[in-house]
């Protein structure tokens, strides 16, 4: 098992990954995004970051990240996805790639880390509570879609 940065090329993988999860979420149809997206966001424009999980040869699991600005704390990393393939869960993959994302966020010197998990999603919940995370039910989610 290694967790590498992603790769020029890993776009497809990742975005393949990123339709398993839609669909693990019960949101299959929400995802618009294409890998000529994804590799522009991540290799040309730099947005965000990518770390996978590879295995044999074969990406089984990613993270997703970027830097946020929080005007009460300051620089923070947004973890906007983590995903295992279901077959490989239970293996220490999560860990693995939530424990890399930590080491990030840390030698970033970013003062938090972020991200959102469904209510209804016990397992993620679960994962988080054994990584010490603190889960918020008091802020509402705001959106807009362009």
């Amino acid at each position: 098992m290694e967790i590498r940065s992603a790769q020029s090329g890993d776009e497809v993988k990742i975005m393949e990954l990123i339709h398993a999860l839609a669909d693990y979420e019960k949101a299959p149809n929400e995802v618009i995004n294409t890998a000529a997206n994804l590799h522009n966001d991540l290799f040309e424009k730099k947005i965000c970051h990518a770390i996978v999980a590879e295995l044999k040869g074969e990406i089984v699991g990613f993270a997703l990240y970027y830097f946020a600005y929080s005007t009460w704390k300051g620089q923070c990393l947004y973890l906007e996805d983590l995903f295992v393939q279901p077959r490989l869960r239970q293996h220490g993959i999560g860990n693995q790639l939530f424990d890399h994302i930590v080491s990030i966020a840390k030698k970033s010197k970013v003062k938090r880390m972020d991200w959102q998990v469904l209510a209804w999603n016990e397992p993620a919940l679960e994962f988080y509570k054994k990584q010490g995370a603190l889960l918020d039910d008091e802020w509402v989610n705001g959106r807009l879609f362009f």
